[in-house]
């Protein structure tokens, strides 16, 4: 079995305030036995008002807001994974998602499909990744890493099953609109269904975005569930729900579709 916490809270604009915040996210998690800590996406910094702060506060992964991560995770067993800013050499940012350990970074994962949708822009401020995302064991468990928009298009969670993944991951900062709660719920539960693996997804709450970060099942069946205020909840995977669930839902054995690649930029 995998405990995993879901650490859902409302990022603010000074990344310090975030730091303080997460490490005490980091000793609760611990403190509730989970092996594996997700939080939001793009946690350094955040302010409605000023949509350009994600690359003004942007740090590289050897800054001090990851270092004291690190740090923190030195002589624990807990996993941590969330997305930050990271600076480009062509003025933007990239938007990565990392994995913690044992004072490492074990795993880290430059987001592909950028927001660009319901008139906002990421594109604007932060640069795609190319690569698809590595698999991360974690407590006997292969884990596969998305992050937000991602969860829109269903060939990377494919991939990601294909190449052994039990459980999918995605941070997210879900921006609230006419809907989108309900996107949320049916997106995330599909991704888990169709592909027959734990699904956790953690949004960012507060005044843009909805919170509601969840757990689900490889039968699509939500087992944790947040509300829209900060909260930290924790949920049990068992991998023999997944072995349960791909022999009675063959669905990645019966397939007709070869497994999904990046396409070229050439």
């Amino acid at each position: 079995m995998m405990k995993v916490a879901l650490g859902q809270f409302a990022v603010n604009r000074d990344w310090q305030t975030n730091l303080t915040t997460c490490l005490e996210l980091m000793d609760r998690a611990m403190a509730g036995g989970a092996d594996l800590l997700v939080l939001p996406e793009g946690i350094l910094a955040r302010d409605i008002a000023d949509p350009d702060l994600v690359l003004k506060a942007a740090q590289p992964l050897d800054g001090p807001f990851v270092s004291r991560l690190r740090a923190a995770s030195v002589g624990t067993s807990l996993t941590t994974m969330m997305s930050i800013h990271t600076p480009t050499h062509d003025g933007r940012a990239f938007n990565v998602l990392i994995a913690i350990r044992h004072g490492e970074i074990i795993a880290q994962y430059r987001k592909l499909h950028l927001y660009d949708a319901f008139a906002m822009r990421e594109s604007k401020n932060v640069t795609p990744g190319q690569e698809v995302p590595p698999l991360v064991e974690v407590a006997g468990m292969r884990v596969g890493l998305m992050t937000c928009y991602d969860v829109r298009f269903p060939e990377l969670a494919r991939r990601l099953a294909l190449d052994g993944a039990e459980v999918l991951v995605l941070p997210a900062a879900w921006v609230r609109g006419p809907l989108k709660e309900m996107h949320w719920d049916v997106l995330v539960t599909a991704r888990a269904l169709e592909n027959t693996c734990y699904m956790v997804a953690v949004g960012e709450c507060g005044e843009r975005n909805i919170g509601n970060s969840m757990v689900v099942d490889p039968l699509g069946v939500a087992i944790a569930h947040a509300a829209e205020v900060p909260a930290l909840i924790f949920a049990e995977l068992d991998p023999e729900r997944v072995v349960h669930a791909r022999r009675v839902l063959p669905v990645l054995e019966n397939r007709c579709f070869a497994t999904p690649q990046l396409r070229t930029t050439e």
